[in-house]
């Protein structure tokens, strides 16, 4: 053999070595798509830009943010609308810290989601030898989410992956941290071997069946009451079993309470629909049944004056057999997932259940009617500048003609009035703060909402709440998403007229720029920004923007005396009292 076809043999040879190669960068990427995961939310920067570059040549969805906080709300909404665990991906310390209250955020509303961080290497982290960034991000992360990981090889890339996915959807879901070192990405290894390494997670999230027993303790339960409720949480939403829910409400009869992102399970116009008539409910019910729903802060820990004075019956349908007697005593709890247990107490009512006394039933109608009568009149003024009654008036009427719209809805007054003004007809339309009621989650919720459903998005956000996140303005106009942002701008925190009473001319703590152009903004990356002072203007633009598909925000302009403080949960923050001298 001549030397020049020795040469090449060699240089194929070589080629064919690389060719049977791969690294960490592909064993992860590889991993998800394996998995049906295809969207990545997060932020590039050192040492996951590249890990980026080459997830978005293989086929990933990989939306870039300014923040990390809200690439991690767009992670924890991803994972709530599909049910598979929303990727977040940040850089270390930092990029990492950003991302945890995100992470944190969607374990606390028991929503699957991955935060993926790149790190500094162990061996100099451990000895605190001042690495870039150096941070132990683990032991941080282990306390605030659902699980923790580190992978330190390159041969454990699957299974690490694996063992995240598992633990983010399984029984009650929430986050995971999965820790990367930066020498993870770069770690080589024979090709056929990494891609037996690889593992496709099988029923991630298996039926846990509900005992016979409780199912019959239950109905039993159920049986025996005269003013029976039922309460749905974001967590009967959440189990997509819309169809059997449905079911069990109409066949029971039962009059039904929605949280706020429970409302369109069933639509909030529906004849058994008791939310207009709340404070009535809680109080009168004599047997709760909640399905996806926790007696915490939001229903008054299922005590106090808001549930009157007359003992209750509680039944509880929960995945977390810890979270039953919780806070008072839970009569039926009913353990397993949402889906299997109502089936179980459809299947144990049988053909002949008696439905609830005519007299209770009759007596909530009445109290919806009367509450919509009243409130009616207030939805339909013109007045200019906007109140909150009016501007959300408008908003009512478009999700009306537009039930597939998703409303992303945050703020303390905007948010209150919102959930109780805004009707919703379908499931998984209504995305809000959740549990902890934070500000800042309405610009990653937004574009993921967009991005995850393909359906049109209206955000209505309080100035306050917009002030977190409103810098992704320019993401979603950097990907053209269908989104129209509605800012009701009052001048600050609650309302505009606050004043510094230590006389200096320093702002109160309370109040912002007078006549901001937030509109200006989203004009600034290229998107529509509108200015609108009355109802007729702000309904004339918000169906302008969800017609057209176009980036838009509109600058509503709210009266800065119509806010209330601490909107409708004054005893959670009450206003001080400056002792006179």
């Amino acid at each position: 053999m001549s030397a020049v076809a020795q040469s090449v043999d060699a240089n194929a040879a070589e080629a064919d070595a690389q060719q049977a190669l791969t690294d960490g960068f592909h064993l992860i990427i590889d991993a998800l798509k394996l998995n049906d995961i295809n969207t990545i939310y997060g932020v590039p920067g050192i040492p996951i830009t590249d890990f980026g570059r080459m997830a978005q040549a293989e086929g990933i969805r990989v939306i870039s943010f300014r923040h990390e906080q809200n690439a991690g709300n767009a992670a924890a909404i991803a994972g709530y609308l599909t049910q598979k665990p929303g990727i977040c991906l940040t850089v270390s310390a930092p990029g990492f810290l950003n991302g945890l209250t995100a992470l944190a955020h969607a374990t606390t509303n028991c929503w699957p989601m991955i935060q993926i961080s790149g790190s500094s290497e162990r061996e100099i982290v451990d000895l605190q030898q001042g690495d870039y960034e150096e941070m132990d991000q683990l032991a941080i992360a282990k306390p605030l989410c659902k699980a923790a990981y580190r992978i330190l090889h390159a041969e454990d890339i699957g299974i690490g992956i694996a063992r995240a996915i598992r633990a983010a959807v399984s029984g009650r879901p929430g986050g995971v941290y999965l820790d990367l070192p930066a020498k993870l990405f770069g770690q080589v290894m024979d090709a056929a071997a990494g891609t037996r390494s690889l593992v496709k997670v099988i029923d991630p999230a298996p039926k846990q069946l509900p005992a016979p027993d409780a199912i019959a303790r239950a109905l039993n339960v159920l049986k025996g009451a005269k003013k029976p409720l039922i309460i749905l949480g974001k967590g009967a939403s959440y189990a997509q079993a819309d169809d059997e829910i449905r079911a069990l409400v109409e066949k029971s009869g039962i009059p039904y309470l929605p949280m706020s992102m429970a409302k369109g399970l069933l639509p909030d116009n529906h004849p058994q629909s008791a939310g207009a008539a709340r404070s009535l409910v809680l109080k009168e019910a004599d047997v709760v049944m909640m399905i996806g729903a926790r007696l915490n802060w939001l229903l008054s820990h299922g005590k106090g004056k808001q549930w009157g004075s007359e003992p209750k019956k509680f039944i509880q349908i929960d995945i977390e057999p810890k979270e039953m007697d919780s806070n008072v005593e839970i009569a039926a709890p009913l353990v397993g997932d949402i889906g299997s247990c109502v089936s179980a107490l459809l299947d144990g009512m049988g053909g002949d259940w008696q439905r609830p006394p005519a007299g209770w039933t009759d007596m909530i109608r009445e109290k919806v009617e009367a509450n919509i009568a009243k409130m009616a009149p207030r939805l339909m003024n013109n007045n200019s500048p906007m109140d909150f009654h009016g501007a959300l008036g408008v908003l009512k009427t478009v999700i009306k003609e537009r039930p597939d719209a998703i409303l992303v809805n945050e703020g303390a007054n905007t948010l209150d009035f919102a959930r109780s003004i805004i009707d919703m007809y379908k499931p998984r339309k209504r995305l809000d703060v959740g549990t902890w009621g934070v500000m800042g989650v309405g610009m990653g919720t937004a574009i993921a909402a967009a991005i995850e459903t393909g359906h049109p998005v209206l955000a209505v956000e309080g100035d306050s709440a917009f002030g977190f996140s409103g810098m992704e303005v320019e993401t979603i106009c950097r990907y053209n998403l269908p989104v129209c942002i509605v800012v009701f701008n009052n001048n600050g925190i609650y309302r505009g007229t606050d004043v510094n009473p230590s006389g200096s001319s320093d702002a109160a703590t309370t109040v912002f720029v007078k006549d901001a152009r937030y509109d200006k903004m989203m004009e600034a990356f290229g998107g529509v920004g509108v200015y609108a002072t009355s109802p007729d203007e702000l309904r004339r633009a918000v169906n302008e923007a969800m017609d057209s598909g176009k980036p838009t925000l509109i600058n509503a302009v709210i009266d800065e005396k119509a806010g209330t403080e601490s909107g409708r949960i004054g005893n959670l923050n009450p206003q001080s009292v400056v002792a006179k001298k």
